[in-house]
């Protein structure tokens, strides 16, 4: 970037920070020492106030900036995201949405909770559900590093650093002071902000080739450097047995995941009733399924106007696709259009990232507080106190997260929240359901069915090409990549459910049919509910 465009953007990104940090400041006004306060918000939005907050939530830095990048670089290949991550949705919607809000009450461990011995179960699904939101957290400070270093100087490895403790420690503010409350409404502000970027963006693309969709894809194709191939499965997955079964991997893990994350999942506590809980995913689809649309005509504009190479020049990974394409959509480089355009993009961009940061944060304190912390104690501990906890566990949940993105920094932020999407897919899912839908299921089967997917998701990615092994590695001086597959969906997945399974069958503890009843009726009618 020249001089001329820092100014301007570090304007930008100043401004949207005191903004975020005043809504902060005046929610944090309001009493936030009750832990339904800090945890839900009072339960006072509307389904389309908590429906853009979902949206705010789940369109990530790996939406905007990651998949767009990936469809920049591989075409097709890219675009399958954008697909997997908008058919998680359905899962949602016709599985979990009403069922959790009417079982739990602030966390994913709410729900298996009601029917199980309370303190492994919370401690299992409290450990899980950390685990998932630190790696989706190092996926949104990669992207924030990725695109603050394009501003200040392409490649600035001291910007990227000085970046991702910035973020982290704004969240730690955010979630401190504001709560849910106070996250809700950055959620709002950014869905807002982002789609109307994204349709600014899309609009423009389209303009440029006078709307005609053959004439950007067969330009996208040219400019790639693949031809027709960018257009056709298996420029990234295809070849061998294993990119094929990294595919299917991929697959399942996105189209499983979204229902296990549990900053998802806690924003369901935040509407009244069911009935809104349903009506809020409602909404999110709608916002969610056209601004998933308009990042495959972004990532087919990127390759089109800026090029593969000049995508992969700026980022190895394609983070930085989309900013690139403003700034050509703006008039180029050095042009006014394309200084302010850009800023306005990387801005948004900015945003997106803080707004779910913050999200992330809640509710993995969340979990430390009401599940870890408070099992351990809960004969002595009153919800103050794990208010208390939740913010102290929000800092050292930021301190993990950045250490952690600083190693990940080289690799594509749709890709690492694709693994965290594996290892909540693995370790959530499977008990969600068993708890919701199957009369037998026992403590022992919860345990093991969130250590069996948990821990087996953990170890294949440690041991994939995604750590060691290849130029492209977290570590690319070593190799103990024993483990084929960048994505572990496909054996960590199974694995959850058959653990979960094979530990109810073989528990001497029967299960609690009058629990089970109770759950039941109260999943299913919402009555007392809380």
């Amino acid at each position: 970037m020249s001089g001329d465009h820092q100014p301007l953007a570090l304007l930008l990104f100043s401004a949207f920070v005191a903004v975020t940090l005043g809504i902060t400041t005046w929610v944090s006004r309001r009493r936030q020492g009750s832990a339904e306060e800090f945890y839900a918000g009072g339960r006072l939005f509307s389904p389309m106030e908590n429906g853009f907050a979902i949206a705010g939530d789940y369109m990530s830095a790996a939406s905007f900036l990651g998949i767009s990048g990936l469809i920049a670089l591989f075409g097709y290949d890219g675009m399958l995201y954008s697909v997997g991550f908008l058919v998680a949705w359905l899962v949602v919607l016709f599985l979990v949405a009403e069922l959790v809000r009417n079982v739990g009450r602030f966390t994913l461990a709410d729900v298996v909770a009601a029917r199980m011995r309370e303190r492994p179960v919370r401690i299992a699904a409290g450990t899980s559900s950390v685990t998932v939101s630190v790696l989706y957290l190092v996926a949104q400070m990669v992207g924030a590093g990725s695109l603050v270093a394009l501003l200040l100087g392409g490649t600035s490895g001291a910007a990227r650093t000085w970046t991702v403790i910035g973020v982290g420690a704004l969240m730690v503010i955010h979630v401190s002071l504001g709560g849910m409350r106070a996250t809700t409404w950055i959620q709002i502000v950014k869905a807002v902000l982002l789609m109307a970027g994204a349709i600014a963006l899309t609009v423009l693309v389209l303009v440029r080739f006078h709307g005609n969709v053959n004439e950007l894809l067969n330009t996208a194709a040219e400019q790639s450097g693949h031809g027709r191939e960018f257009l056709a499965p298996g420029l990234r997955y295809g070849g061998d047995w294993t990119a094929r079964i990294d595919f299917i991997s991929l697959g399942l893990a996105l189209v499983l995941g979204t229902a296990g994350l549990p900053h998802i999942l806690s924003r369901f506590y935040t509407v009244p009733t069911a009935l809104a809980a349903r009506r809020s995913v409602i909404w999110s689809i709608g916002l969610i399924g056209g601004f998933y649309l308009m990042t495959i005509v972004l990532g087919f504009g990127a390759a089109a106007l800026v090029g593969t190479d000049a995508v992969r020049a700026s980022n190895a990974a394609g983070n930085t696709a989309v900013p690139l394409l403003a700034l050509d959509l703006g008039g180029g480089a050095g042009s006014t259009g394309g200084t302010v355009l850009f800023a306005v993009v990387a801005a948004i961009a900015f945003a997106t990232i803080l707004a779910v940061v913050a999200g992330i944060t809640l509710a993995s304190s969340a979990s430390v507080a009401h599940d870890l912390y408070a099992s351990l104690k809960r004969a002595h501990t009153e919800r103050r106190g794990e208010v208390a906890v939740a913010r102290l566990a929000a800092a050292g949940i930021g301190a993990v997260a950045i250490a952690l993105s600083l190693l990940a920094r080289n690799l594509n932020v749709a890709f690492l929240v694709g693994l965290a999407f594996a290892v909540a897919a693995s370790a959530n899912l499977p008990v969600l359901l068993y708890s919701l839908f199957w009369r037998n299921f026992t403590t022992r089967g919860a345990v093991w069915s969130v250590y069996g997917g948990l821990i087996p998701a953990v170890l294949l990615v440690v041991v994939s090409p995604v750590v060691s092994g290849s130029p492209e590695s977290i570590l690319p001086g070593v190799d103990f990549a024993y483990f084929p597959l960048q994505n572990p969906g496909v054996v960590s997945i199974p694995l959850g459910f058959l653990a979960g399974w094979f530990g109810t069958v073989t528990s001497t503890e029967p299960p609690d049919e009058a629990r089970h009843a109770e759950t039941e009726v109260r999943s299913l009618t919402g009555a007392g509910a809380v």
